[in-house]
């Protein structure tokens, strides 16, 4: 494993990754659509409402442990085994005080949940499947969660997900039996616990076979730099992820949150798929920092910068065209709310293509280490999301909450080009004003180009047939405009593809 070229390790993370956002989007797919069948949608918009407030403390991906993986490059690079069983009992450390707080948190939520969906469902029975959610929770806190870091920080990350990508395609299985033999929520969350606990012991076996940690070593001073603004950073970005759900919750109905957790798994499973493809490049730039290889990182940057704006504007072009048709297909017998909202899935869509069209610059800037630096911006993202969704859900519902999802995206997304042009490249934005132009130039020709395309009847089948012709005058019209406005882009996109040498520089003739 250790021999991997730095190429093939992106390779492999890729392709993980990717893997494992088509697993997650088929099974999340199959999941909700039996949560609703068998439960109806108050009790899926329960189940969805009560995941989303116990995403607020999962605080470690983007906040501490990003730290975590940004401290890991260097001595990995160096292979400094002190340094890094310093760095990993440090981690582990922080994440247990974490999971300490996740046990005060969800008792609290216990209590006062219940009182909040103004008694909808049974006390007991509100409180007892936050419980049993919350397992899983637990165990990644406990076990696992900084050696999936490590890994990940190594470029190894594919390790882990393939392992996630086995246990969702088996807990997907388990669960539409359940379901089928008409057992109750409680029950299918309760085995979808116990099965995802199973990762971090099966990481933790890994990571002892294949690295020297040691776990008594006696630290000095913290390894680990600026990790309490990794945190602020990642719970600014959790809240601003679960205000829809938690402004929806508090201030319209049960069957809105249901109406939102449709869609938002649409774009949602959309913005994982781009995430996905991007999924190696931190670690791979990471290297490159802890290296000092600029010239190489400032050349590997701008490509990948284009090859994100072109993936995004064309996934989620596509999306934005075939969503409500779907929703139409996938709620057909739902009657018990109103499922058609295309005004909403309009904002929606725009709101989560312009999150991932920041992906270069966010990515960097986590690689760069600059938590502290771009703190306040967090902060501020989040203030405008949950103030105007506040002041906007009274007059209008769903649309309001996403306008004010949209307004704090656009505002960070333009941070970040301004801050990593400044401060860490330090080159002219004109490079993100070019492929924001491009951007809108193909999604215009996109929408022109497909209109005339509609569902012809409702069924999977159909809608599959809308999608291909969709998809392949997207696809075409992506390319073209492309090879127009970014000619040297495409010639060497497709040399390295090719070859697969996508990092390490130019195909040898």
């Amino acid at each position: 494993m250790r021999v991997l070229t730095r190429s093939k390790k992106l390779l492999f993370n890729t392709l993980a990754a990717l893997i494992d956002q088509v697993v997650i989007i088929v099974c999340g797919f199959i999941l909700p659509r039996m949560f609703l069948t068998s439960y109806g949608s108050a009790i899926n918009g329960l189940q969805a409402s009560i995941t989303q407030f116990l995403g607020i403390i999962v605080l470690c991906e983007m906040g501490v442990g990003a730290v975590v993986q940004t401290a890991l490059y260097k001595p990995l690079a160096q292979k400094n085994e002190l340094e890094i069983s310093q760095i990993i009992c440090s981690a582990e450390r922080f994440f247990h005080k974490l999971g300490f707080f996740l046990a005060v948190y969800v008792f609290v939520l216990m209590w006062g949940y219940p009182l909040l969906i103004k008694n909808e469902f049974g006390y007991i029975y509100t409180a007892s499947l936050i419980l049993i959610i919350s397992l899983s929770s637990f165990a990644h806190y406990f076990l696992g969660i900084t050696y999936r870091l490590l890994l990940h920080a190594d470029q190894l990350g594919f390790i882990p997900t393939a392992l996630h990508s086995v246990c969702l395609l088996v807990n997907t299985a388990l669960c539409v039996v359940l379901m089928k033999f008409g057992a109750g929520i409680h029950l299918v969350k309760f085995v979808s616990a116990i099965l995802f606990i199973l990762q971090p012991i099966l990481l933790i076996w890994y990571v002892r076979k294949h690295y020297r940690i040691n776990h008594h070593i006696k630290l000095m001073t913290e390894p680990i730099k600026q990790k309490w603004n990794g945190l602020a950073q990642h719970i600014a970005s959790v809240v601003l992820n679960g205000t829809d759900m938690l402004v929806l919750t508090i201030f319209s109905t049960l069957d809105n949150v249901s109406v939102y957790s449709i869609y938002n798994l649409v774009v949602n499973g959309m913005q994982k798929l781009m995430i996905s493809l991007t999924t190696g490049m931190q670690a791979t730039l990471g290297n490159m920092f802890a290296n000092e290889e600029w010239q190489r990182m400032a050349i590997v940057f701008t490509r990948f910068e284009w090859v994100v704006h072109t993936g995004v504007t064309l996934i989620f072009g596509i999306t934005g065209i075939l969503i409500v048709p779907f929703v139409v297909v996938y709620t057909q017998g739902v009657s018990d709310a109103d499922y058609i909202v295309p005004v909403f899935s309009a904002f929606l869509v725009l709101a989560q293509a312009l999150f991932c069209l920041r992906i270069p610059y966010s990515t960097l800037v986590l690689a760069a280490g600059h938590f502290k630096e771009t703190q306040n911006s967090a902060i501020l993202e989040t203030v405008i999301n949950v103030v105007l969704s506040i002041v906007l859900v009274r007059y209008l519902s769903l649309v309001g909450v996403v306008i004010g999802t949209l307004a704090a995206v656009v505002y960070r997304t333009l941070y970040f080009v301004w801050y990593l042009s400044r401060h860490i490249l330090k080159r002219h934005m004109i490079s993100f004003i070019k492929c924001f132009f491009v951007d809108i130039i193909v999604l215009f020709f996109m929408w022109l180009c497909t209109s005339a395309f509609s569902l012809q009847q409702i069924g999977y089948l159909s809608w599959l047939s809308l999608a291909c012709k969709v998809s392949v005058v997207s696809i075409l019209i992506s390319i073209a405009i492309n090879q127009v406005m970014f000619p040297q882009e495409m010639k060497l996109v497709w040399q390295q593809v090719k070859c697969g040498k996508l990092i390490e520089g130019r195909c040898k003739k």
